[in-house]
């Protein structure tokens, strides 16, 4: 075969040309893996000899693999043995005796990992899994001259690693970046079209994550989605100004320090009547309370203009300093609540609390994004064998959740009428 002309979707010829980094993101049915897997093969015909790793962060078996589809690809061009091109079971023989293989980095070690070295190609699928750990030793691996670095994804979490390395406000050198969507493939199927038209009808808050590359802000079981949906929509999501006369609460879930700790949370609120005020956010995870102070003196949260609202273990020692952070916020000069009684079914309170008093709750939507999202993600852990639930399931939202529950749980009623100020906030 002398000359091998694939048809390329419009949004992906940024991508045609040599460039270190090139990456495609966006939602379903864009065509990016496609594009790859015949870029590579492409590529493999240019470059006699050309080896290639494809790669996604956990990969079991070849099934979850792009080998595949690398090998529809073959077939689609018309490309076999006579052009040099071999399918083992666990490799792609390309021409010149070179190959495309399959991997998962999540198997790799600083040491095995130098087995890549000498690779000029690296597709990561997927690629909206990769850890950083990962991302950190392929990077300097695939350092031949002329070598590149692929990423295709379906964006899921803005604080992802691929999304911070490839979307993020600095780029690496040489990186091509596009994002490409359903529309912007012009073969797609009738089925996935009806798919499409079928999701935007009866999943409406999971369509923009799943067709338009948006962020995945709400999961399935999710506690909050329905709430947070009618907050945006009534308008109680948008600008809002903290009053100087109302005390500022500072509410706490507690992380711990060092490089294996929870995240440390702080939400901002304030109770004007029966208004729940929602100012600002604060995660940190693995720092010491020093940083945690810093934060709320940079933001104007000092003693006597704010005070701390803890859990339960608020008043627990550390183990490494003996001092407990109610000890330590007392000594900072803030007054300090510890919540008691949040033993067991301490969860379920602050998600009943949390329910009944959102109709009433604002946010300021600038400050409380990252805030908004974990409570967009908390969500029920479920035995999927006996369809029943668990409880909430305890990952990166749960912090966030926790604290703004405990918000919930200390918000006292007011049982007398009381005249509000003027509104010092919009909604945008």
């Amino acid at each position: 075969m002398s000359t091998l002309q694939i048809q390329t979707a419009r949004v992906f010829e940024p991508l045609l040309q040599p460039a270190r980094y090139k990456g495609a993101w966006g939602g379903r049915g864009s065509g990016k893996s496609h594009f790859f897997a015949g870029l590579l093969i492409e590529d493999s015909l240019a470059e006699k000899g050309l080896l290639s790793v494809c790669i996604r962060e956990v990969q079991k078996t070849l099934k979850d693999s792009s080998k595949r589809l690398i090998e529809a690809k073959l077939k689609d061009f018309g490309l076999g043995e006579a052009d040099g091109f071999k399918i083992f079971n666990e490799v792609i023989q390309t021409p010149g005796d070179g190959a495309v293989i399959f991997q998962g980095m999540q198997d790799h070690t600083a040491e095995s990992i130098k087995s890549l070295e000498g690779f000029k190609r690296a597709w990561w699928e997927e690629a909206q899994a990769a850890s950083t750990r990962s991302l950190n030793l392929l990077r300097p691996t695939i350092r031949a001259p002329g070598s590149e670095l692929w990423f295709s994804w379906n964006a899921r979490l803005k604080n992802d690693p691929v999304d911070v390395m490839l979307r993020g406000p600095e780029l690496p050198t040489g990186a091509v970046v596009v994002q490409a969507n359903w529309r912007d493939n012009p073969w797609l199927t009738e089925e996935l079209e009806q798919e499409r038209q079928d999701c935007l009808r009866m999943q409406p808050d999971q369509y923009d994550h799943i067709w338009e590359g948006g962020y995945l802000t709400v999961a399935a079981g999710a506690y909050y989605a329905k709430h947070l949906a009618e907050a945006k929509n009534d308008g109680r999501i948008g600008r809002v100004a903290a009053d100087p006369l109302m005390t500022l609460r500072l509410i706490v879930d507690i992380g711990g320090t060092g490089a294996k700790a929870d995240s440390f949370v702080i939400w901002v609120a304030q109770f004007v009547g029966k208004e729940i005020r929602w100012l600002d956010y604060y995660e940190a995870q693995g720092q010491p309370l020093d940083a945690h102070l810093a934060w709320c003196r940079e933001r104007g949260y000092t003693p006597g203009r704010a005070q701390f609202w803890l859990p339960h273990d608020g008043s627990s020692n550390d183990k490494v300093y003996n001092v407990s952070y109610e000890s330590a916020l007392r000594a900072a000069g803030y007054q300090v609540t510890v919540v008691t009684n949040q033993g067991k079914g301490a969860a379920a309170a602050r998600i009943e609390a949390a329910r009944r008093l959102f109709p009433r709750m604002w946010f300021d939507e600038a400050k409380t994004e990252a805030g908004r999202a974990a409570l967009g993600w908390y969500h029920e852990k479920k035995d999927e064998t006996r369809n029943i639930g668990l409880g909430p399931e305890h990952d990166w939202a749960s912090h966030g959740a926790d604290a703004f529950g405990l918000g919930a749980v200390v918000y006292d009623e007011p049982t007398a009428a009381v005249s509000l100020p003027k509104r010092n906030f919009r909604a945008v």
